[in-house]
């Protein structure tokens, strides 16, 4: 294991941050207790005073078909799984092309666009060492209860590539804003869209200084240039405040606030 000087102002994908100190953990390394387990920092939001951190290193970035077993690392890249499953004709990966970041980020928070989820291609997961079922992991909507440091994971596939959908599920991004941010800030409430709720109660395109509500869909928190965790945090308590006062609904974060 070793330190590495990580910028989140230029890691992150909501481009928010200060320079940390991250252990970076590699093959045979005892997992230390104490620190929080990032990937790539594509829904996280860091604030000034974030937990002790740590990250897999390229050891864990690793993919490997084996008759209809594909068994990849938690660090490898989503973009490096479409690749693969391309190259191979595999089917069910296709909508890692619309969520950037790492496999252990998506099992995480159980990833997913529609109604294509992580979990429901998951054979199970290597955790501290040992595989899993994931019928043995309490998951759902943009959640998963993991029991430890996930590695590895399996998936059981099936051939057939198919590049239409992937092509449709990417562009589903033409709705999202090109400003940087880190995704969805809040899950969507049973039977309805954050969005549409931030927007019912007038947020939609709110600015605090370098942070904002887009203008292009209201359920993403977007850096205009320079913003800071405060304006970020102070916008998404806003969201929050207004859409109980008006729904009396508890929005719950997507994005993993430090």
């Amino acid at each position: 294991m070793y330190y590495k000087s990580i910028d989140f102002s230029k890691y992150s994908s909501i481009k928010v941050g200060q320079i940390e100190e991250v252990l970076i953990l590699e093959k045979g390394d005892a997992v230390p207790s104490g620190r929080y387990l990032i990937s790539g920092a594509n829904n996280l939001l860091v604030s000034p005073a974030p937990p002790p951190l740590m990250m897999l290193g390229k050891d864990f970035a690793t993919i490997e078909l084996e008759r209809d077993i594909l068994t990849i690392g938690t660090a490898m890249p989503t973009g490096r799984v479409v690749s693969f499953a391309r190259k191979h004709d595999v089917k069910g990966f296709e909508f890692f092309a619309k969520l950037p970041g790492t496999v252990g980020g998506m099992l995480a928070m159980n990833a997913g666009v529609k109604s294509y989820e992580i979990f429901n291609i998951l054979h199970r997961i290597q955790i501290d060492g040992k595989w899993i079922p994931k019928e043995e992991i309490a998951y759902g909507y943009r959640y998963a209860e993991l029991p430890g440091i996930a590695t590895a994971a399996e998936f059981k596939i099936k051939k057939g590539f198919d590049q239409k959908l992937l092509e449709e599920l990417v562009a589903l991004r033409s709705n999202q804003p090109k400003e940087p941010s880190a995704g969805s800030a809040f899950k969507n409430p049973p039977g309805d869209h954050a969005g549409r709720l931030i927007e019912a109660v007038g947020l939609k395109g709110r600015r605090e200084r370098g942070m904002a509500w887009s203008e292009v869909h209201a359920n993403f928190l977007v850096n205009l240039g320079n913003g800071t965790f405060e304006e970020a945090d102070r916008l998404l308590k806003l969201a929050k405040e207004r859409v109980y006062e008006a729904f009396g609904l508890s929005l719950k974060e997507e994005i993993k606030v430090l």
